[in-house]
């Protein structure tokens, strides 16, 4: 089986919102101060690495961000993924307990957009192999990234003058590109500026912008899970049939605004496809490459729910029973909810009081849903919370991450300066700095740090 580096960073939006009905006490930029209070007197800096491996950094725009640690298991990913809303969250109840004298309270939301048009990311990160073909191998990926918000969307509430309509996805409306190198200038599906975090003669990084923020374990496993399929038949020489869309730009709207799933999408060659015909067209491939490989026998438990999950979603979109995966696939579930509720009130989506729950099914602070939903079984839950609370202080275990999580808490524990980044391990000294330089992403082992860690402990 092949093995793949996998992360997800999130920005996460942030709002302090008063408790007496008033107007918000604070901006954005006051309330990232409170909420990064604590690591500023610990490490005099709004980003750093944590003994877990992952970074936890304010990003421009007052935007706090998690980037999880290396993971060759999905597994590991999504405990990793959680640990960062955990670690937030903690962050986010400590501000608000010295905030509630002054009727204020801080709400971190994993989510997308904003109420003021504002879009922030939740951005995939897929190690593959150098290949001369890279930028062709990413062309022939869009439309499966263009319509696979029909199954990992997070579902979102379009306020738009007085009308108010459901949307698959919150990002699809902010692309205005397929494939870019740009940061700045442009806001692509996939990014292809060359940075590898590895050895770069071995390796590039996929890096994938368009996605949603998912809340539930189960979206989040499919929406990795199933990329991380598609990538390991194509390096196994699996060739995807030409689905080059017309306008890409245009076809991802096309296909958040359409919650039957059917929308018809022009492509490049003049002929039509469905958002769904293009996913079930490359899920029955991948499945048949994993089935002839004998690699179906071969995967995990996690890996082996997604392709059951990713068989069944489209099979409910096929049959419009969604009811089956209401409690695994985000934008349904999230759509069921926010729908059974209006009901309820007699009222429409675009009742504040549906637009009040559309944010608390965002929110990963306590005053947030998931919790409630995931003990009801209204949201399925994949990873224990021992596995998550074991996740915000230890790394993976089996790929770089643990040399790098493993050296920040040692350096932490015996009060030595140094400097970090995902390549680099620096012990600083007054002579100067002994550095590391960490080429494979996949080695949890290496000598030079052990070595690093044993000068800390003897001194």
């Amino acid at each position: 089986m092949p093995q793949r580096i996998m992360g997800i960073e999130t920005e996460y939006g942030l709002l302090c919102a008063s408790t007496n009905g008033g107007e918000p006490p604070m901006d954005a930029e006051a309330a990232a101060h409170h909420l990064f209070e604590p690591l500023l007197r610990k490490t005099r800096s709004t980003s750093t690495f944590l003994a877990n491996g992952a970074r936890l950094y304010l990003d421009v725009g007052a935007h706090p961000e998690y980037a999880t640690a290396e993971c060759d298991y999905l597994g590991d990913l999504l405990a990793n993924d959680r640990a960062g809303d955990q670690l937030y969250a903690q962050l986010a109840g400590d501000a608000n307990e010295k905030l509630a004298a002054s009727d204020a309270r801080i709400h971190l939301f994993k989510n997308n957009r904003d109420s003021y048009g504002n879009s922030f990311g939740c951005h995939e990160n897929y190690l593959v192999r150098r290949r001369r073909d890279f930028r062709q191998r990413i062309d022939g990926l869009i439309p499966y990234f263009v319509t696979r918000q029909i199954m990992v969307g997070a579902g979102f509430l379009e306020v738009d003058g007085g009308e108010v309509r459901f949307k698959l996805s919150q990002r699809a409306d902010r692309m205005n590109d397929a494939v870019s190198a740009a940061t700045t200038r442009s806001r692509p599906m996939i990014n292809t500026r060359d940075e590898p975090h590895g050895d770069a003669e071995l390796y590039r990084r996929m890096h994938v912008i368009v996605g949603d923020s998912n809340m539930s374990d189960s979206t989040s496993a499919l929406k990795v899970g199933a990329t991380q399929a598609v990538l390991d038949a194509i390096e196994d020489g699996l060739r995807l049939p030409d689905r080059t869309l017309a306008e890409p730009v245009r076809a991802i709207r096309e296909v958040s605004a359409d919650t039957s799933c059917r929308a018809v999408l022009e492509l490049a060659d003049g002929s039509r496809m469905t958002a769904l015909e293009i996913q079930r067209e490359v899920h029955d491939l991948v499945r048949s490459r994993f089935e002839d490989n004998g690699w179906l026998a071969e995967l995990d438990p996690m890996r082996r729910y997604v392709f059951d999950l990713w068989e069944r979603t489209l099979e409910a979109l096929e049959r419009g029973e969604l009811v089956a995966i209401s409690s695994e696939i985000d934008w349904v579930a999230k759509r069921q909810l926010l729908t059974r509720y209006a009901e309820r009130l007699g009222t429409g989506l675009g009742d504040p009081r549906i637009l009040r729950l559309d944010l608390a099914w965002h929110d990963i602070t306590g005053a947030g849903l998931r919790p409630k939903l995931e003990a009801s079984g209204g949201l399925k839950k994949l990873v224990s919370e021992a596995d998550v609370a074991r996740a915000t202080g230890i790394p993976p275990q089996t790929t770089r991450a643990k040399l790098r999580g493993d050296f920040v808490a040692l350096a932490m524990e015996n009060r030595r300066d140094y400097m970090v980044d995902w390549m680099n391990i620096r012990l600083l000294e007054d002579g100067g700095a002994r550095q590391v330089l960490l080429k494979d992403p996949f080695a949890p082992v290496n000598v030079e740090v052990a070595e690093l860690m044993e000068l800390i402990e003897s001194e």
